[in-house]
């Protein structure tokens, strides 16, 4: 008898895509890394060819350097410590060195909205420019780091998805035989490519200060609500919501806040 049952893949990924040689004393390049980098480099080359259109509050090469320098520290700076403090705290309370091991994985995407916001507020004030057209340009670069991002927790294997039945589920060998929701792919394609071919439509249009990030905080918030459904919650629940969730609504309020801002100084 043939059974009928569908055949689920294993995830069998390595985290690590350049092994060097044991005798150097370190494990490699991880994925992880990678992810970031390319985050990086995409969002460099949308900021240098949103400059030169004279589309961005930029004024020169060297205010787009300071800005990709100070997104880069607010990321890795404010993602890591939102990770361990918002899901992690207990590991951290045994062993707090481990903040400082981010090749492992562990970044938490509220953390670095917030590392990131903190980033544009200086960049402001340094280059005495208006914070909300700095705060449409970074929301602008965002996505693209956040896709990537979201396909290197998936090569991790980490914050895997429920069980599932779907012919698409994976099975994550780590956390038994069940088949799961690939969640970490859903959240690269609803909180990262959408958002990211959205901005990529809307960004060159004249519109209020404030509106394409309101817009992309709505997209993102949306997304991160419902991809939290197939996903195992990280940290138990907070008033009937994932803590994922949770912490979600506040980008959401602060995203429609800055949608309905323009209308409601023009009434």
């Amino acid at each position: 008898m043939i059974s009928s049952a569908p055949a689920y893949w294993t995830h069998d990924l390595d985290p690590v895509a350049i092994r060097f040689p044991e005798s150097w004393g370190l494990r490699g390049v991880h994925w992880y890394g990678l992810a970031y980098a390319a985050g990086f480099v995409v969002a460099a080359w949308l900021l240098g060819r949103w400059r030169r259109a004279g589309l961005t509050p930029l004024r020169s090469a060297q205010d787009e350097s300071a800005l990709i320098t100070a997104v880069m520290v607010g990321v890795i700076a404010g993602g890591r410590l939102g990770h361990v403090f918002l899901y992690a705290r207990d590991e951290f309370a045994a062993d707090p060195l481990m903040v400082f091991r981010v090749w492992q994985g562990g970044m938490a995407s509220h953390g670095g909205f917030l590392g990131v916001c903190l980033a544009g507020l200086w960049f402001a004030r340094r280059a005495r420019a208006d914070f909300l057209p700095v705060g449409d340009l970074l929301c602008a670069l965002a996505p693209a780091g956040i896709f990537f991002g979201r396909l290197a927790n998936f090569v991790n294997a980490e914050l895997v998805g429920r069980p599932a039945d779907v012919p698409w589920a994976v099975v994550f060998p780590r956390e038994g035989a069940a088949p799961r929701h690939p969640s970490q792919l859903y959240e690269a394609f609803g909180e990262g490519l959408l958002p990211l071919l959205w901005v990529w439509w809307r960004y060159p249009r004249r519109l209020p200060p404030g509106r394409l990030a309101g817009e992309f905080l709505l997209l993102y918030s949306a997304a991160r609500i419902v991809c939290e459904a197939f996903r195992v919650p990280e940290d138990g629940h907070v008033l009937g919501l994932t803590a994922g969730q949770f912490w979600t609504l506040p980008l959401a309020a602060a995203g429609l806040f800055l949608v309905l801002r323009p209308r409601r100084r023009a009434e």
